[in-house]
C-alpha cells in the first residue's frame, strides 16, 4: 500500500510523478528495476538508486526488478554479480524478478532486423576514429557514413554475417539511422550493435556480437514492463535516443525514464573504474577495504543498513548536482549506533598503572552498564586488580590547569571503579614514562567519594591481568582533496593517514568471543566492529564519537 501521500509528496520529484501517474489512470501498478552492470563491486552512490528504486516500488505497492546489465564481456564476472545480490539484500531489499539484459539477447537482435527492414538502421564499416570524425561537435554537425545508404538487403545479410562471426572485431557496426545534424551528439546515428568475440559469462560464446547499453537499456526495461525508468543525469540527454528507440521497434510499452542527480560525497571516489584502479594497484586492499565507499567496505568497516538507508533519505532526490558533506554519512551511523552499540573498554595506546596499595592478590568484579540509556541491554561484569592499563593520553606529567586527567598529585575516577591519585612515575632510560604509580581509595568504589570530594576527570582502564590483545584498524578519509575525482591525478591526494594499525591493545575479557555481528562503542575513543577477513582477534574503527574533520571541511567550504 502507498504510504500517505503527505509523506510521498515531502519526499522527493519522483514520487510527485508517480503519484501523478497514478491518480490519472496512466498505470494502475509501479514497476521499477534496479539495473548494474556486474563489472565491479556497488559503492554508496550505487545505494541511492537502490534506496530509491526498491523504495518507490515498495511506498507505491509495486514491484522493484533486480537486472544485471551484462553486455559487455570483457569486463564482467560472476563474482561481480552474486556480490551485488549480497549488498542489494544487505540492505534489506528483495527484488521481485532477478533478470539479466542477456536474457533478451534474442528479442534485442530482433528488434534490430525491425529497425534495418524499416530503413531505421545500417551496416557501418567506419572505423571508431573515423566514427568519431565524422560526427561533428557540439557546434557543427556531423556528416554521413559512406555506408549509411546501403540497401536493406545488404544491411540484412552484412548484420546475419556479423552474428555469424564472420568478421573481425571493430570491422562493423550496426548504427541507428536517425539525424547527423541533430543538436543532441546522442543522436546522430549511434551505434546498436558491435562485434566482440567475446565469452560471456551466461552465453558462453553463443554471440559475438554485443548489443550497445542506449539500446539494450530502454528495451529491456519495455519487456519487464518497466513503469518508470530512474536514472542519472548524465542520462538526461540519453532520453531522446530512449524514446526514439521505444518508438520504432513499437513495444509492448513505454516507459517514462525519470533523471534524478547523483550522490556525489567528497573526499571519496565513486567511479567504479578508478575504484578498480586503486584495488588492482593496490593502493588499498581490496574492494571490500573499509576505506573505500564500497557496500563491502562500509559493511566490513561497521556501517549498518539501517545508517546508509537514513543517509541516502536525508540527501534526498534532486534535479541538481552537489556534493554532500562526509560528516552527513558520519553522523548517520554515529546516531545508530549511539542507540544500538554495547558499550565497552579498550586502551589503545597502554600505559601501565600499579595501584600500589590495593591487596596483591585480590581481584574484584565490578558491574558496568552495556549502554546507560538502555536498561534492556543488560550489564557485564569487569575484572579490576593491581595492574591496570590506561591510555597514554590520560597522562601528562607536565599538566596544564585544566588537564583533568592523571598526572603527579592529582586525583581521577576510574571508570565504575575508584579514585586513584598518582603519587610516582617510573621512566625507561630514554626518559618516557613507562609505568604510574598510584594509590586508590577503597571508599570511592563505583565512583562516588563519601566525603562528597569531586573529581572532574574520570578514564576507562582494562585490568592488566585480565585484557586480552587485539589489534585496532583506524580509518580515516581516504583521500584529503574533497574532490579527487576532479584533479589531474587522484593518486597524489590518498591521505597517508587514512589507515593506523595498532597492535597489542588492551581490551576487556568479554571481547575476546565478540559477535561479528554487534557493534562496540570503546567508551570515549569511537565506535568498533570485528573484523572478520583477518584471522587474529582485529576491531576496525567505524567513526569517532565525534567529527574530527569538521574544523578541515570549514576551511575548505571558506577557501
Amino acid at each position: 500500500m502507498a504510504a500517505d501521500d503527505t509523506d510521498i509528496s515531502s519526499n522527493n520529484f519522483i514520487r510527485n510523478i508517480i503519484q501523478d501517474d497514478l491518480d490519472s489512470g496512466k498505470h494502475k501498478a509501479i514497476q521499477t528495476r534496479f539495473p548494474p552492470e556486474p563489472n565491479g563491486y556497488l559503492h554508496i552512490g550505487h545505494a541511492k538508486s537502490i534506496c530509491l528504486n526498491f523504495g518507490v516500488a515498495e511506498d507505491f505497492g509495486g514491484q522493484c526488478n533486480l537486472r544485471f546489465d551484462d553486455t559487455n564481456p570483457e569486463k564482467e564476472e560472476d563474482e561481480y554479480a552474486q556480490a551485488i545480490e549480497e549488498d542489494v539484500r544487505w540492505l534489506g531489499f528483495e527484488w521481485s524478478k532477478l533478470c539479466y539484459a542477456s536474457d533478451y539477447f534474442e528479442q534485442l537482435y530482433a528488434y534490430a532486423i525491425e529497425l534495418i527492414n524499416q530503413g531505421k538502421a545500417y551496416v557501418d564499416s567506419l572505423s571508431a576514429e573515423q566514427i568519431r570524425e565524422y560526427r561533428g561537435s557540439l557546434t557543427e554537425p556531423g556528416k554521413a557514413s559512406p555506408d549509411r545508404n546501403r540497401s536493406i538487403e545488404e544491411n540484412l545479410q552484412l548484420f546475419a554475417n556479423m552474428r555469424a562471426g564472420k568478421y573481425q572485431d571493430g570491422e562493423f557496426l550496426l548504427r541507428a539511422k536517425i539525424d547527423m545534424a541533430s543538436a543532441n551528439i546522442n543522436m546522430r546515428d549511434p551505434a546498436l550493435y558491435r562485434i566482440k568475440k567475446a565469452n560471456h559469462q551466461r552465453t558462453g560464446d553463443t554471440w559475438p556480437i554485443y548489443p550497445m547499453y542506449d539500446y539494450t537499456h530502454c528495451i529491456s526495461d519495455a519487456i519487464e514492463g518497466i513503469t518508470h525508468s530512474l536514472c542519472t543525469l548524465e542520462f538526461e540527454d540519453h532520453r531522446p535516443l530512449y524514446d526514439w528507440v521505444l518508438n520504432e521497434v513499437k513495444t509492448p510499452c513505454h516507459p517514462r525514464q525519470i533523471e534524478f542527480a547523483r550522490l556525489q560525497l567528497k573526499y571519496t571516489i565513486t567511479s567504479k573504474r578508478k575504484l578498480n584502479q586503486l584495488v588492482t594497484e593496490n593502493h588499498v586492499d581490496g574492494w571490500d577495504d573499509p576505506r573505500l565507499p564500497t557496500l563491502s567496505g562500509l559493511r566490513r568497516r561497521g556501517y549498518t543498513p539501517a545508517s546508509i538507508r537514513d543517509f541516502c533519505e536525508r540527501i534526498g532526490v534532486t534535479k541538481k548536482d552537489s556534493f554532500i558533506e562526509m560528516a552527513v554519512l558520519e553522523n548517520c551511523i554515529r546516531e545508530d549506533l549511539n542507540q544500538h552499540a554495547i558499550r565497552v573498554m579498550g586502551v589503545l595506546n597502554p600505559l601501565k598503572v600499579t595501584i600500589e596499595n590495593y591487596p596483591e592478590d585480590k581481584t574484584e568484579d565490578l558491574t558496568a552498564k552495556n549502554h546507560p540509556q538502555n536498561p534492556d541491554m543488560g550489564t557485564r561484569t569487569i575484572p579490576f586488580s593491581k595492574v591496570i592499563y590506561i591510555e597514554q593520553d590520560d597522562f601528562l606529567e607536565d599538566a596544564p590547569r585544566k588537564f583533568f586527567r592523571l598526572s603527579i598529585g592529582r586525583e581521577v575516577r576510574l571508570r565504575y571503579a575508584y579514585y586513584i591519585t598518582c603519587t610516582e612515575i617510573i621512566k625507561d632510560e630514554k626518559g618516557k614514562v613507562i609505568e604510574l604509580i598510584c594509590q586508590y581509595d577503597p571508599l570511592t568504589r563505583g565512583g562516588s567519594s563519601p566525603d562528597g570530594r569531586k573529581v572532574k576527570g574520570t578514564i576507562h582502564w582494562v585490568s592488566a591481568a585480565h585484557a586480552i590483545d587485539a589489534n585496532i584498524n583506524l580509518y580515516d578519509r581516504l583521500f584529503t582533496h574533497p574532490n579527487p575525482a576532479a584533479t589531474d591525478n587522484f593518486i597524489e591526494y590518498i591521505n597517508p593517514q587514512s589507515l593506523t594499525r595498532l597492535t597489542q591493545c588492551k581490551l576487556e575479557p568479554c571481547l575476546a568471543e565478540a559477535d561479528t555481528s554487534s557493534h562496540y562503542q570503546f567508551e570515549r575513543t569511537g565506535y568498533f566492529v570485528k573484523d572478520t577477513q583477518v584471522a587474529a582477534l582485529t576491531f576496525n574503527r567505524t567513526v569517532t564519537l565525534r567529527d574530527t574533520w569538521a574544523k578541515i571541511d570549514k576551511q575548505n567550504n571558506q577557501g
